[in-house]
């Protein structure tokens, strides 16, 4: 097989975007950002559109409670789950965040997007009981919303040469530590981010209760995640869990159940209320 330039991709590529004072800014650190103000403008646009009762400072003050419960929650799941040194970071807690390795700045790596949905959970709790909001019209919100940012996480994580895809023959693939790999960040990009949007963008018409929106995300997306994770290597220190699943696909089996029974028990109460 003759290899092209795209074939090529990492070669050329260099994870840093730019250095400012001697600190590197990488890519995925540019695409998080953009993730996150994509997602922001995602949910004052649908807030407007929909005519939803959220005040603007409402949401940026949520956007921040959430923010904050999306990293900790990231990280913390990172370390507990994923990374085979967990016992340090647990009797070392003040290394979960620390951005310098031997005095040099490489920023915090590592993120668990099923620990950022725990946290996420947790910020939207605490934010809704504090201010007395609707919790199941802003987790609507964030299902219709997050998916457009989520596309430039995905693809942050392509650019900084992370999360490689499993060894592969097809044309597409992605030279990576000297083998073709298949450009698992960018399938994800589409099926859990672009697909899902458009999916619950033109289902939102069709919304019957509160709360429909962010269970069908709960089922949708660990299908897609399902689905990547057999083009995406297993996280290093873990492979395989159990039956020739990655960690990843169990906790999505985990989460389509929850999902389901969401939308179930919020199908039923409404169905009650009608009663």
């Amino acid at each position: 097989m003759t290899l092209n330039s795209w074939n090529l991709i990492y070669l050329n590529m260099n994870p840093v975007a730019f250095s400012l004072f001697g600190i590197n800014v990488h890519w995925y650190g540019i695409m998080y950002v953009l993730a996150l103000l994509i997602a922001l403008w995602a949910a004052k646009y649908f807030v407007k559109k929909d005519k939803l009762a959220i005040s603007n400072s409402l949401l940026d003050n949520y956007f921040f409670w959430v923010e904050i419960g999306v990293i900790l929650g990231a990280r913390i799941g990172y370390i507990i789950i994923y990374d085979p040194n967990t016992i340090y970071y647990l009797t070392h807690p003040w290394q979960i965040f620390n951005p310098f390795v031997n005095g040099e700045f490489v920023g915090i790596r590592g993120m668990s997007y099923h620990g950022a949905v725990l946290g996420f959970i947790i910020a939207t709790l605490l934010f809704c009981y504090k201010f007395k909001q609707n919790i199941l019209l802003y987790l609507d919100l964030v299902a219709i919303s997050v998916p457009l940012g989520y596309i430039f996480g995905r693809v942050g994580n392509f650019l900084n040469q992370e999360l490689i895809g499993r060894a592969t023959d097809v044309s597409w693939g992605i030279v990576s530590a000297g083998v073709l790999r298949h450009p698992s960040q960018l399938y994800e990009a589409v099926l859990e981010g672009l697909v899902i949007f458009v999916i619950l963008y033109f289902y939102r018409y069709y919304k019957k209760f509160n709360g429909e929106l962010i269970a069908l995300y709960a089922i949708l997306y660990p299908i897609m995640r399902f689905i990547c994770e057999f083009y995406r290597e297993p996280d290093f220190g873990i492979g395989f869990v159990a039956f020739g699943l990655s960690m990843g696909q169990i906790l999505s089996i985990i989460m389509f159940g929850f999902g389901l029974w969401l939308y179930i028990w919020l199908k039923c109460t409404k169905t009650k209320r009608l009663a």
